[in-house]
Order: C-alpha cells, then sequence, then structure tokens
C-alpha cells in the first residue's frame, strides 16, 4: 500500500471501492488528469478524461473539433461523453474545465458521484499551459485576462457542484490524493 494511505484502515481502499465514481472539475491547468490518473490507480478505478475521449471517439483533437464546430458543437459532445460517462459504475473521471457550464453536466455529475473541485491560482495555471498550444480558449493574446475571465464565469459552478474544494497550486499531487480520498471516505462513512 503506497505510503501515503496509511492514514486508512488496511481495507480502506477497498471498502472505497462500492462507493460512488469520482469526478473532478476545475480549470484547464488545475491538475484534473494528473491527480485523476493517480487517484484511479490507488482505488482501481478505470480512469477517464472527458476531453480525451471526445477526441477517441471524433478521431479529431479537440481544437480541430473548435476549428470546425465552434464551442457550441464542442460543448454539446462534450454533454453527451459526460452523460454517458456518469453511467459508468466505479470510475474517476477528469471533466474539462468549462464542462459545468452547462447545466445537465453539472446535474450529471452531482447526481451520479463524488465532485472534487481542484482550485488553482490563475498565475500557477499560466505557468503550468504556457507551452500548451492544444487549449483553444487559451489562443488569445493576454492569455491572463482570458484566464481571470474563465475563473469569474466559472468559479460559482465549481462550487455549486463541489463535495470538495482543494487547492492543487500548493500541494504535492500525492498529498492531494491523500486529502481527497479521505474526504471520500468521510463522505461516506461520517468519520
Amino acid at each position: 500500500m503506497p505510503p501515503f494511505l496509511l492514514p486508512f484502515k488496511n481495507d480502506a481502499v477497498e471498502t472505497m471501492a462500492q462507493f460512488e465514481n469520482i469526478y473532478l472539475i476545475g480549470l484547464m491547468g488545475a491538475g484534473k488528469t494528473t491527480v485523476g490518473r493517480q487517484l484511479a490507480r490507488v482505488l482501481k478505478y478505470p480512469f477517464y478524461d472527458s476531453d480525451k475521449v471526445i477526441e477517441e471517439h471524433t478521431g479529431v483533437d479537440i481544437p480541430t473539433i473548435f476549428e470546425f464546430e465552434g464551442e457550441q458543437g464542442f460543448r454539446q459532445r462534450e454533454q453527451k461523453t459526460i452523460k454517458d460517462l456518469t453511467e459508468l459504475p466505479g470510475i474517476v473521471l477528469a471533466t474539462g474545465g468549462g464542462a459545468v457550464l452547462l447545466e445537465e453536466n453539472r446535474r450529471s455529475l452531482m447526481t451520479n458521484g463524488f465532485v472534487v473541485y481542484l482550485q488553482c491560482s490563475i498565475d500557477k495555471i499560466l505557468q503550468r499551459t504556457r507551452r500548451d498550444t492544444q487549449r483553444p480558449l487559451l489562443q488569445t493574446k493576454d492569455r491572463k485576462q482570458k484566464m481571470q475571465r474563465l475563473f469569474l464565469e466559472r468559479n460559482p459552478l465549481y462550487l455549486e457542484c463541489a463535495d470538495f474544494t482543494i487547492d492543487t497550486g500548493r500541494l504535492a499531487n500525492k498529498i492531494v490524493v491523500k486529502k481527497i480520498l479521505e474526504a471520500y471516505q468521510k463522505s461516506h462513512t461520517g468519520k
């Protein structure tokens, strides 16, 4: 058992497997995919990244979808993907940063799993995404202003959905995973 799980009883991970899905929300660059993979490994759950699932189903990358269908076309694809994924049992799902914009997505996430909002400062996100050319919404001259606007628009929606919120900009990933697992366990056992 990994050392960061020592506070749990030996059977805690196995016990958690009977619980619901874990869904990660937050701005792009907050660490949803990285943290999600680690959570899934510990829980022995399948891991899904909604953006990657969309790319696999369409055969093209997200920027191409934005180019030909616009953001609205992408959001429609995202909504169907999230609906399908949230119907699966025992998964960890990293959602796209804008997934919370549609009420249907928020409802699917909140009614079918444990929702974790990965918060991160805009400066840290900009540092993490500075070389990323695959995020259509960041293909702008003033990336900081764009991120600030996205944060103001989306933060209330993230908070509305979240069962648990954690700052991923200040903590090591293994600590983030440990704290999420503790909150997840507590939400189901009350301990």
